[in-house]
């Protein structure tokens, strides 16, 4: 089994910035993605941005250019750099892990960006 644990999320003005956080632990597998998908009230879950084990990504067209998604495998954290935050912007963010063709979710964090 594997948990995660996201931090980072809070209140904003449009154009700022915030950096989301998400450890993994428990039986984790070398090869592996985590990621972030979003869901904001009245919409259907979206994917944000996974990156793989050995460092490839994915973004969601529109976060490209204003979130950057990284890793340090050695502490199993997964980050989302998030800059020019926009209102639309606002919803609840998902860590996500998938191994072994499973999902795992964290609880979600609030994410929300005030005009």
């Amino acid at each position: 089994q594997v948990q995660l644990v996201e931090s980072g999320g809070g209140l904003v003005q449009a154009g700022g910035s915030l950096r989301l956080s998400c450890a993994a632990s428990g039986n984790i597998f070398r090869i592996n993605t985590m990621g972030w998908y979003r869901q904001a009230p009245g919409k259907e879950r979206e994917l944000v941005a996974h990156i793989t084990n050995i460092g490839s990504t994915n973004y969601a067209d529109s976060v490209k250019g204003r979130f950057t998604i990284s890793r340090d495998n050695a502490k199993n954290t997964v980050y989302l750099q998030m800059n020019s935050l926009k209102p639309e912007d606002t919803a609840v963010y998902y860590c996500n892990f998938r191994q072994g063709g499973i999902n795992y979710w964290g609880k979600g964090t609030l994410v929300t960006v005030s005009s």
